[in-house]
């Protein structure tokens, strides 16, 4: 990783019930401070106690919902990071709850340039960037037409683009 990044020095708390997962994302960035928890009593004590730049939370197995909640209501930039619940959704729910991502597993290796987008954006949402990025792999999990099916990304597309021409 360059010593350029937008995400250097950055405080983040990732989330997961699986170690080798909070390793993966420590290794991926290492040029942050890291807080790990692999529970959600953990996770929540570590949102209620500090402030952070970013805060990535699994889905499963650790209330990542009740989760996104907390950090969604102290104000940190909240990404959504999962495998077993990568479906429509839980990507509808995370927008809804206030995520401004939401990345599957199996881009962690992607995860850097994920979250310098949203360090970038001040915290905002990145859902245009995200869809741009990863239209094809989402269409490719949940089917082609898996936009059209739901009238919530009918209109949540409608109204980012909106926002893009404003």
């Amino acid at each position: 990783m360059s010593e350029h990044s937008a995400l250097k020095d950055k405080v983040i708390l990732v989330v997961d019930d699986e170690p080798d997962v909070l390793e993966t994302v420590e290794e991926e960035l290492d040029m942050c401070l890291v807080h790990k928890a692999t529970d959600y009593d953990t996770a929540l004590q570590y949102l209620l106690s500090y402030t952070y730049d970013i805060v990535i939370l699994d889905i499963m197995g650790v209330n990542g919902f009740e989760l996104l909640k907390t950090a969604v209501s102290r104000g940190f930039p909240t990404v959504m990071l999962t495998a077993h619940a990568l479906s429509p959704e839980s990507l509808k729910k995370s927008i809804k709850l206030g995520a401004v991502s939401f990345l599957p597993k199996e881009k962690i290796t992607e995860l850097s340039t994920f979250l310098e987008d949203v360090v970038l954006g001040e915290g905002k949402p990145v859902w245009e960037k995200l869809f741009d990025k990863l239209g094809g792999y989402f269409s490719k999990r949940f089917g082609p037409d898996w936009k059209e099916k739901d009238r919530f990304f009918q209109e949540f597309e409608a109204k980012l683009k909106e926002e893009m021409s404003d």
